[in-house]
């Protein structure tokens, strides 16, 4: 007969090789995830594995004005490819809509057109490791729009986003934090403007987000953005800014397939124009949403 010394060793052995296993299993069903879409607008740093490929359809919304209805949205048919562990690349063509009537200082109109096209390199800075729960990549979006984003007029536009992406694993495959740290300046020509010019602008923001893994093929989220609009492509005049509050959302609907969405909702701004308002509606909307669908192979 075992003496109750001996049980008790074996007892303790059989829960510590059980406990180690479900903990394994647990990690093993909360696996790695690529953190750049579980934000929603906010990036994650995350650039994929090597060789890997992706299709995906990513629109942009901008609703709400300060009067009448407006509706505008643009989306990317992206193709996304990673050559290596450091760099990944996206191009594609651009296709915007546009639903305006009776807003102040804008043209009634109903249509859909091609837009233009975007590059976008993306490099990791920084990759998380053992050491560190931190991650930065560094991106570059260049773009041309032939289609006003905001009035949908034609005209020719040149951007240039400049992104520094990071975010922090809190507890591993489960809880992040994120922000996007953005400038982009660009130029717009309008043909029909006064003096026929270029205009020059530029928008600076910051941002923070975090993601929950509630099960394993589902984050939920909010993220918070403060966005300030200029005159000049060097942040030259301050015209206005704007504070965005939303949830984000990012589903893995298959092994390869997954959506992600997000909705933000101005809560403050200030337009220098108009003092006297608590949201800044001539630079900025009242609402804006993304949504993403995207197939890796």
């Amino acid at each position: 007969m075992f003496s109750s010394h001996r049980a008790r060793a074996i007892f303790f052995a059989a829960l510590f090789f059980t406990a180690t296993g479900l903990s394994v299993r647990a990690e093993d069903v909360y696996g790695d995830v690529e953190t750049k879409y579980i934000f929603g607008i906010t990036e994650g740093s995350g650039i994929g594995l090597e060789g890997e490929k992706e299709f995906s359809l990513e629109t942009i919304a901008r609703m709400g004005k300060r009067d009448g209805r407006y509706w505008a949205s643009e989306t990317k048919v992206e193709y996304e490819f990673t050559p290596n562990q450091y760099v990944q690349l996206e191009f594609g063509p651009l296709v915007s809509y546009h639903n305006i009537q009776n807003v102040t200082d804008l043209d009634d109109r109903s249509q859909l057109a091609f837009s233009g096209f975007f590059g976008e390199i993306r490099y990791l800075l920084l990759d998380r490791g053992p050491a560190s729960p931190l991650a930065v990549t560094l991106s570059a979006e260049p773009e041309w729009h032939r289609i006003d984003e905001t009035s949908g007029a034609r005209v020719k536009n040149f951007g240039l986003e400049l992104k520094i992406n990071a975010d922090l694993e809190l507890i591993r495959n489960r809880l992040y934090l994120a922000t996007n740290l953005l400038y982009e300046p660009e130029a717009t020509h309008d043909p029909d403007g006064i003096g026929a010019g270029w205009e020059k602008e530029s928008t600076g923001g910051i941002s923070a987000a975090i993601s929950y893994r509630v099960v394993p093929a589902v984050f939920v989220g909010a993220e918070v953005w403060y966005l300030r609009h200029y005159d000049g492509i060097w942040f030259n005049s301050f015209t206005g800014d704007a504070i965005y509050v939303g949830p984000t959302l990012y589903v893995q609907l298959g092994r390869k397939m997954f959506m992600t969405a997000a909705w933000n909702t101005q809560v403050k701004g200030r337009d220098v124009d108009d003092p006297c308002a608590s949201l800044n509606l001539a630079e900025f909307s009242r609402h804006r949403a993304k949504l993403k669908l995207a197939v890796e192979f």
